[in-house]
């Protein structure tokens, strides 16, 4: 296990990838816990990778990286922080050059990042997808002109570039996002790009100098609405420009593999552990897919929060049925009981969902299907035929996202659907197919070795049918 850093007279640093609401919720609100603890040896710096929150960024600038944190309970308690822990506010330009100077500075130990699963770009074997433009462009500019580019790739190599420059020292890679084994796997991408970029020095550098634990983390954090500033300047007498709200439940499990030192996170009630594993797949399985099935499942009946889809007898019960029937057998089985109380935790996630105040949207947690369903889903069916066992629970979730892209198909949806993992014109060609059925169980993109397969497709068919049920009962 390694031990946090001692205290120093110079502060420490946490570079955070991605100034976002959950990483503001989550991250940067364990870190004020710790500060708040007495314990004020490190500070977090950020910056974002594009430009799409250039008001958010200036507005956090103009505060001094200050914010309000506003958490709710199930029981609708609300409760607001001051949030002090972000000392440094990174502006955004093309070069990322204040990011790269920060990640080359030797008081930086960890650089930490949020881009969602969908920013990974790695294919069923965790190797780089390059039918991604922005991903193929990047390495181009890498080994042309030793730019960073957008994606999490380019950016985190240009910095490793410059600390190598700089003689800054190793540095632990820590990332945020729900992606199982997500250490490992950005791992795998980074060297991958670093090699596909033709700089072996950097290569050798990075396998020598750094590491990059696997994390699970949890908090519902919606898109701040409208009222909030109305609400926290209500609430607090401060007029803030970049407040953010979560619910109260918070969680994070970290694997202890760090190379230059860590904060003391197990003071404010992080699990570090040996294997993070158990935590993230009952994570992944139990909470993300679920949340998907009554995001999309909500849509089609056209609720527009996820706590109506819930409280929606129908919803909540294929929610229930796909954790009882098929998650809690695969994940804890005779002689080898999973260390999470399963069916504990799913009436939990169950409960946070129906947390009304939250007024988390379908529209955010439904986005990036063509990530979600190969990585939250296709395991459990995968493992389910393995055992021989039924996948009509389970299924019930790619089938409620077929007929979910069928109206994006048409131009139907109540709002714009965001993919960042999806080929428009690979799933309007699903849609439009004589069989969308038969075409959706058949990408190889979705279901890997699983695509096409007769017990899959039998099931799709079967599910297929109760969510056209489901819709009818509901219009």
């Amino acid at each position: 296990m390694t031990l946090a850093a001692a205290p120093a007279a110079t502060p420490q640093v946490m570079l955070h990838l991605g100034l976002g609401s959950f990483h503001r919720a989550h991250q940067a609100a364990y870190l004020q816990q710790l500060i708040e603890a007495g314990d004020t040896r490190w500070s977090l710096s950020g910056g974002n990778l594009r430009p799409d929150l250039a008001e958010l960024l200036g507005a956090l600038q103009a505060q001094g990286g200050q914010y309000t944190l506003e958490t709710v309970s199930p029981a609708g308690e609300y409760r607001y922080q001051r949030i002090e822990s972000i000392r440094e506010v990174l502006p955004y330009e093309p070069t990322l050059a204040a990011l790269m100077a920060r990640g080359a500075d030797a008081a930086t130990r960890v650089i930490s990042f949020t881009v969602t699963e969908a920013g990974y770009y790695l294919d069923a074997h965790d190797r780089l997808d390059l039918g991604f433009a922005n991903l193929a462009r990047d390495i181009d500019r890498a080994q042309q002109r030793g730019e960073a580019g957008e994606t999490i790739y380019g950016a985190v190599s240009a910095i490793l570039r410059a600390r190598r420059a700089a003689g800054a020292g190793p540095v632990t890679l820590l990332c945020c996002d729900n992606l199982r084994h997500n250490g490992q796997r950005f791992r795998a991408g980074l060297l991958e790009f670093i090699e596909r970029s033709g700089d072996a020095a950097l290569l050798e550098w990075v396998r020598a100098n750094t590491t990059c634990p696997n994390a699970m983390v949890d908090r519902i954090t919606p898109r701040p609405p409208p009222e909030l500033r109305e609400r926290v300047h209500h609430a607090t007498g401060w007029p803030d420009a970049a407040p953010v709200t979560a619910e109260s439940f918070i969680q994070w499990v970290i694997e202890d593999n760090f190379i230059a030192g860590r904060p003391e996170w197990e003071r404010v009630g992080v699990q570090m552990v040996d294997s993070v594993a158990p935590f993230e797949e009952a994570k992944i399985r139990v909470l993300n897919a679920t949340h998907s099935c009554i995001a999309w499942a909500g849509t089609l009946i056209g609720l527009q929060f996820i706590h109506e889809g819930t409280r929606t007898p129908a919803i909540r019960q294929m929610a229930w049925d796909y954790v009882t029937n098929d998650v809690i057998p695969c994940l804890s089985q005779p002689g080898n009981p999973s260390p999470v109380d399963l069916p504990a935790y799913r009436d939990v996630v169950l409960e946070r969902f129906g947390n009304a105040a939250i007024r988390d949207t379908n529209q955010r947690v439904a986005t990036d299907g063509f990530s979600k369903i190969p990585g939250f889903i296709v395991p459990t069916v995968r493992e389910r035929l393995a055992q021989g066992q039924t996948i009509d629970s389970v299924t019930m979730l790619p089938a409620l996202f077929l007929a979910f892209l069928q109206r994006w198909h048409r131009d139907e949806l109540a709002y714009t659907y965001e993919d960042q993992g999806m080929d428009p014109a690979a799933a309007h060609a699903i849609c439009a197919s004589a069989d969308p059925v038969a075409a959706l169980g058949a990408d190889p993109t979705l279901w890997g070795p699983l695509a096409g397969d007769a017990r899959l497709l039998g099931a799709l068919r079967r599910a297929a049918q109760r969510v056209i049920n489901f819709q009818k009962d509901h219009s």
